[in-house]
């Protein structure tokens, strides 16, 4: 993310009304726009993977898988981010145009330069969010995946996910082998 050199408050409605004639994606964080930069063919590959094995699994179904340009609303009035990828479950979100606000499960590619942002800040910010079950940091460099999941007793517990593990992800009820995300991606060198 880069910050907006002509950076001024804005609130939310004159963010989510300003963005729509912008030429690329702003993130939107306490009054304050962000540029979303481009990611890697890696990061994407990982993000496409997954989000077409969550389609799949799921067609026919309640739920909706979003990628990339689908904006996520921490609540009504921000922060607002884009995620990799989404999945909602929630009917109100079925509907949705601008954004969605109830999603079950959101993932992350990490690159170099947002995985402590991810990882910190911004989970920080998603765990506001009541419908969230599982958010999920996939590494673009290395085959490795963490999920946290919101236990029983509400506390966001790690599972952690290795090469040759199979990944479970219990707010849609999926089982798959890690490979799958990583399946035709480069590893930079």
């Amino acid at each position: 993310m880069i910050a907006n050199s002509n950076q001024k408050y804005m609130s939310p409605e004159e963010y989510l009304e300003w963005e729509e004639r912008q030429d690329i994606k702003y993130e939107y964080i306490n009054g304050e726009v962000f540029a979303m930069t481009g990611g890697t063919i890696p990061h994407n590959d990982i993000a496409f993977n997954l989000a077409s094995a969550l389609k799949s699994h799921l067609r026919g179904g309640a739920c909706r898988v979003n990628i990339a340009d689908a904006k996520v609303a921490v609540t009504e009035n921000g922060p607002f981010h884009y995620p990799d990828v989404v999945v909602s479950c929630h009917p109100r979100d079925k509907q949705a145009i601008k954004f969605i606000q109830y999603p079950c499960l959101i993932v992350e590619v990490l690159s170099p330069s947002t995985e402590a942002y991810d990882r910190g800040k911004k989970f920080m910010q998603y765990r506001r969010i009541e419908t969230l079950q599982e958010y999920v940091l996939i590494d673009a460099e290395k085959i490795s995946l963490d999920c946290f999941r919101l236990n029983d007793r509400g506390i966001w517990e790690l599972h952690p996910y290795e090469e040759g593990n199979e990944v479970h992800l219990t707010s849609v009820d999926f089982r798959f082998p890690i490979s799958l995300v990583y399946e035709d991606v480069q590893f930079p060198i």
